[in-house]
């Protein structure tokens, strides 16, 4: 005997159910797509190559904060371009560039670091410095890893039990590197609101700054300055001097190679174009409003938030050269 069909009322009941259920989905659905590819009011950030070639990729402030830190301990280190794209590809494929507190068996972090199989302790990894360097250091031990196909060279250090899943990250791996090492100029941004936590100033961003590169990354000498401006043009004007406000809330950086850890290879203007896409990679968690070098100028408030040609309103003579990073934070 067959079961009697559902009342008009049960029927209604399952129909008004589903039909949420669809609502919820639909929604789920449409706030996933928009914060994958940076819908209105979603902050994004967009690194693009320098090549003209139209490759781009886009990915969150919270990967971009430790894209930046990833490369600057690089650099630090003196590695090359070539290990900071190989510490990025493998970030990429074990945490997708976010500092998770799980994995598998006990593995931490951006690297998915066991503390069992001595990386160091939970905090340790935790810390994206200590495990970007820890990386580093272990890869720095892999003969001729510069020269070995990046997946070869990053499972020499992980030893996963995927040992051919880094490569798909390559690409997006070697523009993130072109642009956070400054090799590749202008080429990083970021737009949307910066992320819903206290602001610290410019306290916070000297602070982050000496975290990713060392206390040498704030100090100056005459050298430094006089080696990195370029001859002023006689018809040329100073700008005009920073407002009161403005200048209490300005991190000027000054770019040297010296004591950077840089190699030989790197340019003045490498150097400062990586301390100022790092800035840019920075700006959401930092309340960092605008970053200016060598006479290009990015806002957190543009329309596109590109690199614009600074107009030195509040600016300082040494803005147009490539001897400072100007950062105006949001307080």
């Amino acid at each position: 005997m067959s079961e009697p069909s559902p009342t008009p009322v049960r029927r209604g009941r399952l129909l008004r159910f589903g039909g949420a259920v669809v609502v919820l989905l639909a929604l789920a659905g449409y706030l996933t797509v928009q914060y994958l590819t940076g819908g209105p009011g979603v902050p994004r950030c967009t690194v693009v190559s320098g090549k003209s070639d139209g490759k781009s990729y886009e990915f969150t402030p919270e990967q971009a904060v430790n894209a930046a830190t990833i490369s600057a301990v690089g650099t630090n280190r003196g590695m090359p371009e070539r290990a900071v794209t190989i510490a990025l590809a493998t970030a990429l494929q074990e945490s997708g560039l976010r500092n998770i507190k799980h994995g598998d068996r006990d593995s931490l972090g951006l690297f998915q670091q066991r503390p069992s199989q001595g990386w160091g302790t939970t905090t340790e990894i935790m810390d994206p410095t200590y495990a970007a360097d820890i990386f580093y250091e272990h890869l720095a031990k892999v003969d001729d890893y510069a020269q070995l196909p990046l997946t070869v060279a990053a499972q020499r250090v992980q030893r996963s039990a995927y040992p051919d899943a880094y490569a798909k990250h390559e690409p997006d791996a070697t523009l993130l590197a072109a642009a956070l090492t400054g090799r590749s100029a202008a080429t990083l941004t970021c737009q949307g609101p910066a992320e819903p936590t206290p602001a610290g100033g410019t306290d916070s961003v000297r602070a982050a700054l000496v975290q990713d590169f060392g206390r040498d990354v704030l100090q100056e000498t005459a050298a430094d300055v006089s080696a990195a401006e370029p001859s002023s043009s006689p018809t040329a004007s100073a700008p005009a001097s920073p407002s009161p406000t403005t200048a209490s809330r300005t991190v000027t950086v000054p770019v040297s190679t010296e004591g950077s850890g840089s190699t030989a290879a790197v340019t003045v203007r490498q150097r400062g174009w990586e301390l100022a896409h790092w800035a840019v990679a920075n700006s959401s968690a930092l309340h960092i409003d605008r970053v200016s070098y060598a006479g290009r100028e990015w806002t957190a408030d543009s329309t596109d938030s590109g690199w614009g040609t600074s107009d030195g309103n509040g600016g300082s003579a040494a803005e147009a050269s490539t001897a400072e990073v100007r950062i105006v934070t949001g307080q």
